[in-house]
């Protein structure tokens, strides 16, 4: 399956059966894991991807350069859009998946997605850490291929 052409698609409310992807803004494998997933056939919300890998770094820059603390950022319009776009698409979609390696921000968004109910996978990195926290998720995999063949 390709890009598709309904100029009307990319502007539907996501329905039943959605994944938002939450992962790290440094990981390039994002987009080629999204693709993967809809080219079978799911409805995925990674649009988060295209701020870019130095979206943070750039934000903390920004506003430390106009004097504010992070508290004070936290409480400025962009975070509070940022933060709200986020959530939004988070409540959206019925199904998570945690692409390692990820940071707080993603680990924040992946309990708040287990707890509202959702179903979470997780898939792993060749982490050095381990950690028995993520059984809290739903099913947790070392390829995407058995991630896939389980959602």
């Amino acid at each position: 399956m390709g890009v598709n052409s309904d100029p009307d698609y990319y502007m539907q409310p996501l329905v039943s059966r959605s994944i938002y992807l939450i992962g790290s803004l440094r990981n390039p494998a994002i987009r080629e894991i999204a693709n993967t997933l809809r080219a079978e056939g799911h409805i995925v919300f990674d649009d988060w991807h295209a701020s870019g890998p130095q979206a943070d770094d750039i934000w903390k820059d920004y506003e430390k350069q106009r004097g504010r603390t992070y508290l004070e950022a936290l409480k400025g319009s962009f975070a509070r859009n940022a933060f709200n776009y986020d959530k939004e698409h988070l409540e959206e979609a019925d199904t998570v998946i945690l692409v390692l390696p990820a940071g707080k921000s993603g680990h924040m968004e992946f309990g708040y997605a287990i707890r509202s109910g959702k179903r979470g996978f997780i898939l792993l990195d060749d982490a050095d850490r381990w950690d028995m926290m993520y059984l809290f998720a739903t099913g947790v995999f070392d390829n995407l291929q058995s991630l896939m063949e389980a959602i």
